[in-house]
């Protein structure tokens, strides 16, 4: 960090009345983001730091406000300076979902309450303030497989391949949006929740990272949670979570959640495979390459959907099973 970067968070600090706690780094994650817990006279917070131009916490703000108006417990704002790209939050604890589970907590215990999260989240409406999920951004996402996994794999593609990969991809979008819209955080799995238990209902599910948030298929948050690409959930608890949604929505056709559910999982993980290569290219980040394997099985769950054979066709084609089974 910079010494004319730290004079602002000082002086961030100082105006917020928080100049005298002591800081300690937290971890950080695949963005530029960092971030500090003060402890002090006034308690615990956390300090968000999010550089700009990279970096903008508007949304978060923005998205935060929507999460509590629905009843959600994301961290109350203290203070913020959007300029400079500084937020002071309510710090929830250290209890992520990840760390708990490895403890030894019964994983449904914690996973049907942030099903319940995400219904009462979807139960809220849309705003129309947030950015759709549009199919351009879906493609987008989706290509980051072509773009970013497969020359760090030094594999070819044709401008063929290429074109026919988009294609496949607007004709299975159609069927992921046969679905309800509503708010899709993008990011929603055990690392980015918070088990809070002295809190009731869905008070207990605190939330993290979601200024991502756009309007799109309900499904995709569902996807996030379940093929979840740091931790195996249980195929009893995947099932469970499944049944749990669909039981408070009696208005969704079952068949049709499950396609959305696929083509949304497909999207989202070839997508991830994409961004875990990019973060080692374009970052030097190669720690996401240990996820990979796991990836790649969830992308072998959501083909044995029959709406999906052409895509698996396609890889078939130009990405090997011996490449689907490993890190690029």
């Amino acid at each position: 960090m910079t010494g004319k970067r730290e004079q602002k968070i000082t002086d961030f600090l100082d105006k917020a009345g928080w100049s005298d706690a002591d800081r300690k780094p937290l971890a950080g994650d695949a963005s530029f983001r960092r971030y500090d817990r003060l402890k002090g006279p006034h308690g615990d917070a956390v300090l968000m730091d999010a550089p700009p131009p990279e970096e903008d916490i508007r949304p978060f703000v923005q998205v935060a406000h929507i999460l509590t108006d629905a009843g959600l417990a994301a961290p109350e704002i203290l203070a913020e300076d959007s300029e400079a790209g500084l937020l002071l939050l309510e710090d929830l604890g250290d209890a992520i979902y990840t760390r708990v589970l490895a403890n030894g907590e019964d994983e449904q215990k914690l996973y049907l309450p942030a099903i319940d999260a995400l219904v009462a989240l979807h139960q809220a409406g849309t705003p129309g303030d947030l950015p759709a999920y549009d199919d351009d951004l879906l493609l987008f996402e989706a290509s980051l497989l072509t773009d970013w996994f497969m020359p760090l794999a030094g594999l070819e593609l044709s401008d063929q391949g290429r074109d026919d990969y988009v294609n496949l991809w607007r004709n299975l979008l159609p069927l992921a949006r046969q679905v309800p819209d509503g708010i899709v955080l993008r990011d929603y799995h055990a690392d980015n929740l918070l088990w809070l238990p002295e809190r009731h209902g869905i008070q207990r599910v605190g939330q993290l990272d979601f200024q991502d948030a756009v309007i799109g298929p309900v499904t995709y948050d569902l996807v996030s949670l379940l093929e979840d690409a740091r931790r195996d959930v249980a195929p009893d608890t995947v099932a469970s979570a499944i049944d749990h949604y669909l039981e408070q929505f009696p208005g969704i056709d079952r068949d049709t959640f499950l396609a959305s559910y696929a083509v949304m999982g497909a999207q989202r993980n070839l997508k991830i495979l994409g961004i875990f290569c990019r973060l080692l290219t374009r970052d030097g980040k190669a720690g996401y390459q240990d996820y990979m394997p796991r990836v790649w099985g969830h992308v072998a769950t959501d083909l044995q959907h029959p709406a999906l054979a052409q895509l698996e066709v396609w890889l078939d084609r130009w990405i090997p099973a011996s490449f689907r089974t490993r890190a690029a």
